[in-house]
């Protein structure tokens, strides 16, 4: 099996009339920077109408090694940093307060396309989790306000009070970022990009970070 170590830009790409088909699936010398080509493939998979294409699965263990899983949304890479938002005291930030590894997964039917990521997991900075505070709809900032993510909760109806409670509260004035709720950056270094293959031979590159670049291998399906 070859490896190849490289940071670079060129020379991976989709190939014309195969959906979810790198130009170089039968080389095994990929050369394009895994990260830029997860947001080409994540760009592809919207246009074809994937639904549901930023929601990905997250894996945590906690300080003990019990593992939990769930889907979260992605919110964008900013500074080779893969973003989503949560309650700190949920269950998935309190494993990674104790334990910060984490593997995460996207799965795009529409495009014949899978995104598997491992990596380590930070609180992004206050500034970036203000920012995006700001821009969610009113009732959506309440919202982080009313739920105590993640504890138990009598009914429904609980939670519906303590939502108009906190309308109450911030009526007539912005609604201010919780200090429980913010932004965390997940850093990946171990990327692996798969496709799909006729008879179940699929496509599989997995990237390791080497530095600045990454080493790569092709992996049997």
């Amino acid at each position: 099996m070859n490896e190849k170590n490289h940071s670079g830009s060129a020379g991976l790409a989709g190939s014309a009339g195969s959906p979810g088909a790198l130009a170089s699936d039968r080389s095994d010398a990929p050369q394009r920077d895994p990260i830029e080509l997860f947001l080409d493939w994540y760009g592809e998979a919207e246009k074809a109408g994937a639904p549901f294409v930023d929601a990905f699965a997250l894996a945590t263990a906690d300080a003990s090694g019990r593992p939990s899983v769930r889907f979260v949304l992605f919110k964008g890479f900013v500074d080779g940093t893969l973003r989503f938002v949560t309650n700190f005291e949920s269950r998935k930030a309190r494993d990674l307060a104790g334990n910060s590894r984490a593997a995460l997964a996207f799965f795009w039917p529409a495009t014949g396309r899978q995104v598997r990521m491992e990596g380590s997991v930070e609180r992004a900075r206050d500034t970036d989790s203000d920012r995006y505070f700001e821009q969610r709809d009113r009732l959506t900032q309440l919202g982080a306000w009313a739920s105590a993510q993640s504890r138990p909760i009598a009914s429904r109806a609980e939670l519906e009070a303590r939502l108009i409670e906190r309308e109450r509260e911030f009526e007539g004035a912005p609604v201010p970022r919780p200090p429980h709720w913010g932004m965390l950056a997940f850093t990946p270094t171990v990327v692996e990009l798969w496709t799909s293959g006729e008879h179940r031979l699929h496509d599989r590159f997995r990237y390791e970070r080497d530095g600045s670049g990454w080493r790569v291998e092709r992996l049997a399906p």
